[in-house]
């Protein structure tokens, strides 16, 4: 018969040949199960746009209007946005989705805004959608932001994109190459 000594002193063997196993290594850096790219296209509603734009000013401060960007840095300034997204950067090339959302500036020294949006598929090669969220300090070249979610081939989808300013005109027309790495894919 095992004495209640020996259970113990073998499930303390166990523990610590466990823990001794995974402690001071690094975990091995994860490689991505899907890796795609996007384009999206945001043109914002000027006050005679109104047949191309896919994005409008929707909440400004008080000394803002809802047809030009707040001085300074956009500030203040929340828009919604429907943009099509395409797999070059020709924004008269077949979307292959939409991107749906909202972007808010939200810092008063330096271009900067937070982001909230869907792409949303219904094509061929993808159906459903991706979410994603999080900071985009425009200033810099590249800025990563989270992958949050998804439905359809990205359920429950985890990762990271990184956005990456393609073309600028002014207030009015932006392009963005949407380098996506999932990490977790059901």
């Amino acid at each position: 018969m095992v004495s209640k000594a020996q259970i113990v002193a073998l499930f303390l063997y166990f523990l610590s040949s466990t823990s001794s196993a995974t402690y001071g290594q690094k975990p091995r850096p994860r490689q991505p199960c899907n890796h795609l790219v996007f384009y999206f296209h945001d043109i914002l509603f000027k006050g005679n746009n109104y047949n191309n734009a896919t994005a409008a000013i929707v909440g400004s401060p008080a000394w803002g209007n809802k047809t030009a960007m707040a001085q300074p840095f956009n500030f203040g300034d929340l828009v919604v946005f429907d943009d099509p997204i395409t797999l070059d950067n020709n924004l008269h090339s077949p979307p292959v989705g939409r991107a749906q959302g909202m972007y808010f500036y939200d810092q008063r020294s330096i271009y900067g805004a937070w982001l909230g949006f869907s792409f949303l598929f219904n094509s061929t090669k993808h159906v459903g959608t991706l979410n994603f969220a999080g900071a985009d300090p425009l200033i810099n070249k590249t800025r990563d932001i989270s992958v949050i979610g998804g439905t359809g081939d990205f359920f429950m989808a985890r990762g990271i994109a990184t956005l990456m300013t393609d073309a600028f005109e002014g207030d009015v027309y932006f392009r963005l190459r949407v380098d996506i790495n999932l990490y977790e894919c059901w």
